[in-house]
């Protein structure tokens, strides 16, 4: 009986394992202040928010006051803070703020959790609305003679480290699988010509591809490749597109992905339509390149300004970039006294009243939102809408004096 007792407990013996890992799941966000003078004055305890980011399953955003978040500073300092703008409960989190030297010397101003030890851990936060940061961030005296400072415009840059506990078996057994490189290879096909069998003359210069891989990426070519050409033929005049604008095309249509940035943005046009990344989505939409017309929709729609959002609006419009038409109605709306006081504006009430009668149909709304909640807002709406219906004369169109 020992002998089968000692048995039976060693075969029952089984070793097993786990490891608890706390780590944080960080997450940054870049805020631009621009227009700091005419911020100030707006009350001690007043704040401009940043758009709301995301990290580690929770939203947060950057409460910037200018005139300092409490009485007893006497708006000697600014304050900013990290509020943790979504539900939750005792979220405890890791924080860094910078304020960034715009002079190129990198001289930035950093407050930081991450890079020191920690007495008490991480910073916790009770509930939505809980805030970490600094009442006497910096003071405004010296910020506004700073290198901090520069055209009017204060950089922020956040970091935020959510804390998170798990326990983790995989990892003691873990096989690291690396990024997708298939759009290296295909790019590789593009490059050194290897076996294309169909060349695009544009406007003189010659572009060599795949019938195939095109066909694979564009319903468009699909059709003219594969079905609307001789078996022969491998030679396809382009008559509607530049050669930059083909070659960026056709970059994606190998790697699924845009130019590098300096590419996009070099161009000294002064209409978003004639730059390079404006021009690309017009040939994504000829082509049906989904993916590629959205790309361009969401570099579009971060250059949204007062002077541009009219023109982008009409871009938008004409090659079906329902997202960005979306983004640019609604900026144009909660802007709409600067906007009608640009260029783009006159361009968007001769050329497109379409698109100016879906905008009256924005601010409609808002005025409607605005006086249903019985707030002091509506005034405001109503002001702004009185100023573009009376831009315009009902009957022939002439454009009348704004009233004051």
């Amino acid at each position: 009986m020992p002998e089968l007792f000692s048995s039976e407990k060693n075969s029952l013996i089984s070793p097993t394992s786990s490891r608890s890992v706390t780590e944080t799941i960080n997450g940054s966000h870049k805020f631009v202040i621009q227009g700091y003078s005419l911020a100030k004055g707006m009350g001690i305890g007043k704040h401009i928010a940043s758009e709301t980011f995301t990290v580690g399953g929770y939203q947060w955003a950057i409460y910037f006051y200018p005139d300092g978040k409490n009485p007893e500073d006497n708006s000697a300092y600014v304050s900013v803070f990290i509020a943790l703008a979504s539900e939750g409960t005792d979220v405890r989190a890791l924080f860094e703020l910078t304020l960034v030297d715009q002079s190129g010397k990198g001289k930035h101003k950093v407050h930081s959790h991450f890079d020191r030890s920690l007495e008490s851990g991480p910073y916790t936060l009770k509930y939505r609305g809980s805030m970490w940061g600094y009442k006497r961030f910096y003071r405004r005296a010296v910020l506004e003679t700073s290198d901090f400072l520069k055209d009017d415009c204060l950089k922020i840059d956040c970091t935020v480290g959510v804390v998170v506990s798990q326990t983790d078996c995989s990892r003691l057994h873990s096989i690291q699988v690396p990024d997708s490189d298939i759009g290296s290879h295909f790019g590789m096909l593009l490059e050194n010509q290897e076996g294309s069998d169909i060349v695009f003359n544009v406007a003189g210069e010659k572009f060599h591809a795949h019938k195939l891989v095109l066909a694979a990426r564009s319903p468009v070519f699909r059709d003219e490749l594969m079905d609307g050409m001789d078996e022969d033929e491998c030679e396809v005049v382009v008559k509607d597109l530049e050669p930059k604008v083909f070659k960026a095309m056709l970059h994606f249509i190998y790697k699924d992905a845009l130019l590098e940035d300096e590419e996009l943005v070099a161009s000294t046009a002064s209409c978003v339509s004639d730059t390079l990344v404006g021009k690309l989505l017009a040939a994504a939409d000829k082509y049906g390149l989904v993916r590629l017309r959205l790309m361009c929709e969401s570099y579009l729609c971060k250059d949204i300004a007062i002077n541009s959002v009219a023109t982008t609006l009409a871009l938008a419009d004409s090659y079906h970039a329902t997202e960005l038409k979306a983004v640019c109605l609604k900026f144009a709306a909660e802007n709409l006294a600067a906007v009608m006081r640009s260029n783009g504006f006159e361009y968007l009430k001769e050329n497109c009243p379409a698109l100016q009668s879906e905008l009256l149909k924005i601010v409609a709304g808002c005025e409607d939102d605005c006086s249903s909640g019985g707030g002091g807002g509506g005034g405001k709406s109503r002001t702004v809408w009185g100023q573009l219906s009376d831009s315009e004369d009902g009957n022939n169109g002439r454009r009348v004096r704004q009233r004051s």
